[in-house]
């Protein structure tokens, strides 16, 4: 993308928890390799620039995280009032999955409007997103708010490609969940590819190794080559979705305060 807009791109931490690398990857006794602890932190990712607010994701509410056993470190109206966002100054939110911990709380944004995969939302509307190997990673008040908004208008479904706003683009890229998008930013350090769980850690593309929770498997491995194919065409900055790296590959907003933000681009 080449655009007179960029943006500053922050990646914000909102919760994290401590688990196994077992419970991390598919499959995880076929490497031959001990199993070990593995920090996922949570976060969501705010665009700013040209007049313009964005959101990328809004992560789950504090009660959420305790029934789950996450642990929340600031929630979204700390974070966004921290960073001087008001939520009514919030124009569009992109919600690149539907799981818990990406798509909760959009009620808390009254002005956004929503732009979701058509894939992704038809798919947890519909009868399999509701069986349980597949609705364990989603909360069904959240599945309810997006349909009724949705059903008020509020709500862009998307397919493929889609330009949010001037030098923001959004890719489907499957996968994960059946309508997984990560999200190409002009950022005003460079380009940016905010990969979402299209990309967990980056040992998944490192070593090329799934994320035990999946849709597609096929459709993961795609995901990892075009995360990989995007973000070689552009020369950006890839972001993963959960990894505690990114908190040190990228600068710091709050010096004092290290593990609360980064600024991506």
């Amino acid at each position: 993308m080449s655009y007179e807009v960029s943006y500053e791109v922050l990646a914000v931490r909102y919760a994290t928890r401590e688990a196994r690398a077992s419970e991390m990857y598919a499959l995880h006794p076929m490497y031959g390799e001990p199993d070990r602890g593995v920090r996922m932190d949570y976060y969501f990712w705010l665009v700013r620039g040209g007049g313009r607010t964005i959101m990328v994701d809004t992560g789950f509410a504090p009660e959420v995280g305790d029934r789950r056993g996450r642990v929340t470190l600031c929630a979204l109206p700390d974070a966004l009032a921290r960073l001087g966002v008001a939520a009514e100054d919030v124009d569009t939110v992109v919600v690149t999955h539907a799981h818990y911990d990406h798509a909760g709380q959009v009620g808390l944004l009254p002005r956004a409007e929503i732009v979701i995969s058509d894939r992704e939302l038809t798919f947890w509307t519909g009868r399999y997103g509701r069986r349980p190997q597949f609705a364990h990673a989603t909360e069904p008040a959240d599945i309810d708010a997006l349909r009724r908004l949705d059903a008020e208008g509020r709500v862009t479904r998307i397919r493929d490609r889609h330009p949010v706003a001037p030098g923001v683009e959004l890719a489907e890229v499957g996968g994960h969940t059946p309508g997984q998008l990560v999200v190409l930013v002009d950022g005003e350090d460079g380009p940016v590819l905010l990969a979402s769980d299209a990309v967990h850690y980056y040992e998944e593309l490192d070593l090329d190794r799934p994320f035990a929770v999946f849709a597609d498997l096929t459709g993961m491995y795609r995901g990892f080559d075009t995360v990989r194919e995007l973000a070689a065409g552009s020369g950006g900055a890839v972001v993963a979705g959960h990894d505690p790296a990114v908190l040190t590959r990228f600068t710091s907003w709050d010096a004092g305060d290290p593990g609360f933000a980064v600024r991506v681009g």
